[in-house]
């Protein structure tokens, strides 16, 4: 069954995907907590933590005479300035300018790729190379809950971030790595095993994320393990993994905006109705019976430093509009923690929601929230979000509307009893590092 199924299936692409109270996504295949979840978030901040990001990545591998040549018809990213031991976002999007969603694209060598993250943006490069007939061939690798046959991860990732990692890694390496700029990788070596150090971290702070073949996995895991004792190192869970993206200012998988246009058909049913286009579920106080609703450009997101509009893509035409016409800011609000014991009880514990809240003002709907969760380092819950540019000063005050709308059949503005949690907009990224120096020397 191919995604136009199911939306036929269903009747409309939102009551398809309507999931009200949906669990929100973790990590596969990685405990929730091992020193608990704010000891863990703690570790990046003010000491050292390790993540392993290996089973929860969808990688799909790009090669062959026309790599390049595809991604650069189907993305709006600068690839002539890319060069090979590089990572970057892709940024690719519909004719109409809005975002399918974004990954993780790594230049392996001149005509080789890696594309890593949510499986949108691997699809949407796949299909339009095979349509458009490039000389280029693919191969994927789900996460370890989808990977068919089970077994192992091709690759390992293992995230070395916080105040003390530097040191971490050369007591492990015997030294200092050689200097690398953000986004950058350099090869490093371990016990005769050989793999990539890229210098980033999801929450901003100082790190490295070592990636290599999954037959070293356990020998590299070990030795930063062993080799973090002396610094307290903490291993991060899969509740507390989750919540760097909020203070690091990521929106992790927006809507992909590939639903309704007449156009896409074919796309839609190229895709499999039980595939991330199918089953990523809306739910949240904001509701809307237009699926448009819910699309955004890159612009709105916050990518606007991406977008390069010197060569021919998909959708080019529609950005060079949209840079005009951007209709959200992205922002974050900090949670009034009376009102969130109030609302939540007098102890919330974990907060984890990836529900489109409806974010208000007394003149009305002012945005929506899109990734809620408990932030111990700044005694608050935080919530990444979009609102309009009117809205958007740090300092503004708006109120959350925390509930479940029930989806079609019951009005999208009706009074539906939600409480509401006041809220102060601040700036995203609200990590002043990740705000202020993330991407110091990515060039």
């Amino acid at each position: 069954m191919n995604l136009q199924d199911g939306i036929d299936k269903a009747g409309s692409p939102v009551r398809m995907l309507w999931k009200p109270g949906a669990a929100p996504w973790t990590p596969e295949v990685v405990e929730p907590e091992y020193a608990g979840w704010r000891a863990e978030q703690r570790a990046w901040h003010e000491g050292v933590s390790l993540s392993d990001l290996s089973h929860h990545m969808y990688d799909m591998f790009i090669e062959g005479p026309d790599a390049t040549k595809l991604l650069a018809a189907v993305s709006a990213n600068n690839y002539e300035k890319f060069a090979v031991g590089r990572a970057k976002q892709i940024i690719p999007v519909t004719e109409r300018g809005f975002i399918v969603t974004d990954g993780i694209l790594a230049r392996e060598a001149e005509q080789k790729y890696t594309l890593s993250g949510v499986p949108a943006a691997q699809h949407w490069v796949q299909y339009h190379g095979e349509k458009g007939g490039y000389d280029v061939t693919f191969s994927t690798d789900a996460s370890s809950r989808y990977r068919q046959g089970g077994g192992d991860p091709r690759l390992f990732r293992y995230q070395v971030q916080g105040p003390l990692a530097q040191q971490l890694v050369e007591s492990v390496f015997g030294g200092p790595l050689p200097p690398t700029n953000f986004f950058h990788w350099t090869p490093v070596a371990l016990g005769g095993r050989t793999f990539k150090a890229l210098r980033h971290g999801m929450a901003g702070q100082a790190g490295y994320e070592f990636i290599g073949d999954w037959a070293d996995a356990a020998h590299v895991k070990e030795a930063l393990m062993k080799a973090g004792e002396p610094f307290g190192l903490v291993r991060v869970g899969a509740l507390a993994y989750t919540t760097a993206s909020v203070e690091s200012g990521w929106i992790p998988s927006p809507t992909p905006a590939i639903y309704s246009d007449a156009d896409l058909a074919e796309y839609r049913r190229w895709l499999p109705l039980f595939g991330i286009e199918g089953q990523r579920p809306l739910h949240g106080s904001f509701y809307s019976d237009d699926i448009e609703d819910y699309y955004v450009t890159p612009y709105e997101l916050g990518y606007g430093r991406l977008v390069h509009l010197d060569h021919d893509f998909i959708g080019r035409d529609a950005l060079i509009k949209a840079r005009e016409n951007v209709r959200w800011s992205k922002v974050t609000l900090v949670l009034d923690n009376d009102d969130v014991r109030r609302v939540l009880g007098d102890d919330p514990g974990f907060v984890l929601n990836y529900s489109r809240h409806r974010i208000e003002t007394d003149s009305g709907l002012a945005g929506t929230t899109y990734h809620t969760a408990s932030l111990d380092p700044y005694d608050a819950v935080i919530a990444l979000s979009l609102v309009a540019p009117e809205h958007a000063a740090p300092g503004t005050q708006v109120s959350v509307v925390w509930g479940q709308h029930p989806g079609s059949g019951t009005a999208a503005d009706a009074d539906l009893g939600f409480p509401r949690i006041r809220a102060t907009v601040q700036p995203a990224p609200y990590n002043e590092h990740a705000r202020t120096q993330y991407r110091q020397n990515q060039s």
